[in-house]
């Protein structure tokens, strides 16, 4: 198992949408996630920044075919359009990232 830490800006005008539609994410996209072998998966937003925060574990083999999987589901691509316009990605993201990846520095079970 490994555990991820994300970071992604999310648009002021767009905080309230962004926190409805997560209030209610569709089945399909939850089902794809779980299909997906991620796990234990929760998203915090940080107010007054307005920065959101991902946290999961993933339980898989191989990572990048896993989401690759996944960017290729119809549903969850319709899913991204909808929340993708209510994101900002962080300028010092990596290479292809959307949500910038984090470095884990401490962990307690």
């Amino acid at each position: 198992m490994q555990r991820m830490g994300m970071v992604l800006g999310l648009k002021l005008e767009k905080v309230e949408e962004y926190v409805r539609l997560h209030a209610a994410v569709w089945p399909d996209v939850l089902t794809m996630i779980s299909a997906c072998n991620i796990k234990n998966y929760s998203i915090y937003l940080k107010r007054p920044e307005n920065l959101l925060f991902s946290t999961f574990e993933y339980h898989g083999t191989d990572y990048a075919a896993d989401m690759a999987r996944m960017a290729a589901d119809p549903k969850t691509q319709e899913w991204w359009a909808v929340c993708m316009p209510c994101q900002e990605p962080l300028a010092t993201r990596g290479e292809g990232e959307w949500w910038a990846a984090m470095d884990e520095v401490f962990h307690h079970d």
